[in-house]
């Protein structure tokens, strides 16, 4: 079993993954286009941003690759794993943040990446990280349990307990403490992967890169031409505030490429194009608003 990355392989096909998933965006979306924004950073590396705005689908859905290098690490990486420092390091990956216009299609996110941090005479010290998640505004049984169950069939060909595991931190993870609330219903998380070995762990990796589109397309093709008005509306915006604060206040991915000095535009694609805040507002009882935090905004187990 391989403990040492082959990095140029890894580097490929987070290209060929932003391609395929911007492929089937524009699948979905078929009368507006991505458009390319190829940034570089002084420091080391670059990437290519693609953004798909003002469709009648999505209105905005961001697909980011990046590869960046440096000799030293940021402060976000290098607090959390001390040894790595004083070693050169590489880091790629691809990262989907979808804000559709119909408020009954959720909003979904993805990530895949890796990192390398090498130093003459020492083995390499690398990992894997990632995962996707959902986030909608009025919740439906059949696509929450039709999410997981992909997510789940995937993870069980790598152990019985990599589903429960990494389904468990997805929902650690994408949590509001200031709010108490879930940001949505979750998925998958994972980090810092890299116990099965080099091969097991990229294969891991491309299954969740390429498992994104598989399990979110169903969903909004089922939901996408469900009419909708200006309360919904409002309360998409509402919920997209909570977004914003979980993306701006706790996410290490946003940390991190602020921190590496990336490309400020690139890293803040996540960001939906409006939101709102309202002062202390809550659904009222009974309402399909108040059904999402009773029924959806809770981790509960749904296959």
């Amino acid at each position: 079993m391989s403990r040492q990355p082959d990095t140029d392989a890894v580097v490929a096909f987070m290209e060929t993954l932003q391609d395929e998933i911007c492929a089937g965006l524009e699948a979905l979306e078929p009368e507006t286009t991505f458009h390319s924004d190829r940034w570089t950073r002084p420091e080391g590396g670059g990437g290519d941003t693609r953004i798909l705005a003002d469709g009648a689908v999505f209105e905005r859905a961001g697909v980011g690759y990046s590869r960046i290098t440096g000799e030293s690490l940021p402060a976000a990486a290098s607090a959390r794993r001390p040894e790595l420092a004083g070693r050169d390091f590489l880091a790629t990956g691809v990262s989907v943040v979808i804000h559709p216009r119909n408020p009954y299609v959720p909003t979904a996110h993805s990530n895949v990446r890796f990192f390398v941090a090498e130093k003459p005479g020492e083995p390499a010290v690398w990992w894997f990280g990632g995962g996707f998640d959902l986030t909608p505004y009025y919740g439906f049984e059949a696509d929450a349990r039709d999410w997981h169950r992909r997510i789940r069939d995937f993870c069980t060909v790598y152990g019985e307990d990599v589903y429960p595991r990494f389904k468990r931190w997805c929902d650690d993870y994408f949590h509001l403490p200031h709010r108490g609330e879930q940001r949505g219903i979750g998925g998958l998380f994972f980090d810092d992967l890299d116990e099965w070995g080099f091969e097991r762990c990229f294969d891991f990796a491309r299954d969740v890169g390429r498992g994104f589109m598989a399990a979110y397309a169903p969903i909004v093709e089922r939901r996408r031409d469900t009419a909708y008005g200006e309360r919904e509306r409002d309360f998409q915006l509402y919920r997209r505030g909570r977004y914003v604060e979980f993306n701006l206040v706790y996410d290490r991915g946003t940390l991190f490429g602020l921190q590496s000095k990336g490309r400020a535009e690139s890293i803040l694609m996540s960001m939906p194009p409006l939101a709102a805040w309202r002062y202390d507002w809550r659904p009222e009882p009974g309402s399909p608003e108040a059904r999402l935090y009773d029924e959806f905004l809770q981790p509960r187990e749904w296959v």
